[in-house]
């Protein structure tokens, strides 16, 4: 019975041990250091670029604190991507600061065949003649040194950089789902802690929430309009940089960046709903279904069966009809093995260790969300009161 049972619980100490230690973090984001590049004499110019539609509630907050960047040449362009809220007020509201201009500029409609955010960065980055771009969310916040720190870590081998920063968690389905969303994307996106090149096109992976990239290699791929009908346009972003030959570096930078993606738990489930099939498809390829099913298993099998086997063999044995041992034993063991796992993964995200507690229920909130988003079959999305057909998009943008 020992072997049977140590069998038994094998798959869960697996998975303590790899959700606890098999997330490779990229490097930390480092204080800048010295003049850029001895032959340019200066620090390149940047342009800063906002996609933002019906961001009033975070816009002002953003681009105040990109205003304040401690960094010689830069200039941060707004586009208000038809917004039906004070967004491009708000925005033009703000303080030009250590800014060369900020600029707020109006969208235009949106053409057949693209996706909202692409379309407006690609309206924000046109005309361009700065030497770097960078690609931010509405909803981030970013430290005065963030921008001197970045260019800085974009030595002459790479192309492109992306950060990945603290995510603000304010309400309780934000704190239950979001660490358990993150970490799933750790586990698949594992070679996060060195520069990805042409090879590690299946593999690359950048934040949307920060891009910084070389102009000439932006342009070189065709800029947004390569990725213009991508709903995870950030992740076939990295993958047409790194297959063209680009280097993309990550780092973390919780110091330097935050973001506070969601603010309820129904806009977590509606923001992942729209991403995950979607994603699964573009990392996976034809096995993109496949782990969209995984997914499930995954949250339902390793991390809600057991505290619910458990729970209701305690129920059993008030009626007086116990379950058997073996079966309140693993189930016990997989429960605490589960909580020993989420406890550090949830402590990662700053999450008070009570979280932990209610991990089954994250997990479960994580099956909805990829039950839901494979139900649409990752071909209707719905976001800012916009309805998308993926498949028209796809036909439009390939």
């Amino acid at each position: 019975m020992t072997w049977t049972l140590a069998l038994a619980l094998l798959p869960w100490v697996v998975a303590l041990l790899v959700v606890t230690l098999g997330v490779r973090e990229p490097p930390a984001l480092r204080e800048a250091s010295g003049e850029r590049g001895p032959a340019a004499g200066r620090w390149p110019s940047v342009r800063i670029i906002v996609p933002a539609r019906d961001e009033a509630r975070s816009v002002g907050r953003c681009v105040g604190s990109l205003a304040e960047q401690d960094y010689p040449d830069f200039r941060i362009v707004v586009v208000d991507d038809r917004s039906t809220d004070e967004t491009a007020q708000l925005a033009r509201e703000v303080s030009r600061g250590n800014a060369k201009a900020i600029e707020v500029r109006a969208g235009a409609p949106l053409p057949p065949g693209w996706f909202g955010k692409p379309w407006a960065c690609a309206q924000g980055s046109a005309g361009a003649e700065e030497d770097l771009l960078l690609f931010t969310d509405a909803d981030t916040v970013h430290s005065p040194s963030a921008l001197l720190r970045s260019v800085s870590a974009l030595t002459d081998d790479l192309s492109a950089l992306s950060l990945l920063g603290r995510q603000e968690l304010g309400s309780v389905g934000e704190r239950l789902v979001q660490p358990q969303m993150f970490t799933i994307l750790g586990l698949r996106f594992r070679r996060m802690d060195r520069p990805l090149g042409r090879g590690d096109r299946g593999n690359a992976i950048a934040n949307g929430q920060y891009i910084l990239v070389r102009r000439a290699a932006y342009e070189g791929i065709g800029g947004h309009g390569a990725v213009r009908g991508e709903v995870a346009e950030d992740l076939r972003l990295a993958q047409e940089l790194t297959g063209a030959g680009h280097l993309l570096a990550l780092c973390r930078a919780d110091d330097a960046l935050s973001t506070r993606m969601y603010r309820s738990l129904g806009e977590v489930m509606n923001g992942w709903t729209k991403n995950v099939a979607i994603g699964a498809g573009q990392s996976a390829g034809r096995w993109g279904g496949i782990a969209l099913v995984g997914m499930v298993v995954y949250a339902l099998g390793l991390w809600v069966a057991p505290p619910v086997t458990l729970v209701s063999a305690a129920a059993l044995s008030l009626l007086d009809a116990p379950a058997s041992p073996a079966v309140l034993t693993w189930a016990l063991g997989a429960t605490l093995a589960g909580l020993a796992a989420w406890s550090v993964a949830y402590r990662r995200f700053d999450v008070s260790p009570f979280y932990a507690l209610l991990y089954p229920i994250g997990a479960a909130l994580v099956a909805a969300i990829a039950v839901r988003s494979g139900w649409r079959g990752g071909r209707r999305v719905e976001w800012k009161g916009r309805r998308y057909s993926v498949d028209e998009l796809t036909g439009e943008s390939r």
